[in-house]
């Protein structure tokens, strides 16, 4: 296989290998920019999701998702934690994360005032794929830290063992990859 076809909700892709290692690969899977793929998906995990009191994501490629699900849900914003902070950010909350699509550790923001917003409420975590989860444990760790409860964890993709885990809702597994000894990839 040179490159892996997925169907969600009615729309096609193709997703090319990226390498983790000498012999893995995960399938790139990126929703930033693609409003048709966004628009299909989008109820489906409303359905799922059900009611809550905020939704959010980490930057980047879930924003345009958060987008569209709170606007579905009927919220008039959702929440970006950050990469870095930004010299507008007051009271900032922080977490540690480590991700398969991003070398080393990095660190989540919560700008105060997005954490005073979310205080008391019931929150949806969301991703365009939860993979290791790490980047999820960060979200929670932040919504723990700004007093907001998570109440669903939601992401178009399960990848890997994730799709095994019952506290995430997800509408597709991805499957990660093994090299052959002829180059070309094979699903574990």
């Amino acid at each position: 296989m040179k490159e892996y076809k997925i169907e969600l909700c009615g729309v096609e892709r193709t997703l090319p290998f990226i390498p983790i290692n000498d012999t893995m690969a995960f399938a790139s899977f990126v929703v930033l920019g693609d409003t048709e793929l966004v628009s299909a998906c989008a109820p489906e995990l409303v359905r799922r999701i059900g009611q809550v009191d905020a939704v959010v994501t980490a930057e980047a490629k879930g924003i345009a998702l958060a987008y569209e699900i709170s606007r579905l849900l009927g919220l008039k914003e959702f929440i970006v934690a950050r990469k870095s902070t930004k010299t507008y950010m007051k009271n900032v909350v922080s977490a540690s994360v480590h991700s398969i699509t991003t070398a080393g550790e990095q660190h989540l923001y919560l700008d105060g005032v997005d954490a005073d917003k979310i205080r008391g409420k019931r929150v949806c975590l969301l991703d365009d794929v939860i993979s290791t989860g790490e980047s999820l444990h960060a979200l929670e760790v932040l919504m723990d830290n700004a007093g907001a409860s998570v109440v669903k964890k939601a992401a178009i993709l399960a990848e890997g063992d994730a799709a095994s885990r019952d506290d995430i809702i997800f509408l597709q597994k991805l499957p990660l990859f093994h090299k052959t000894a002829e180059g070309e990839y094979e699903i574990l």
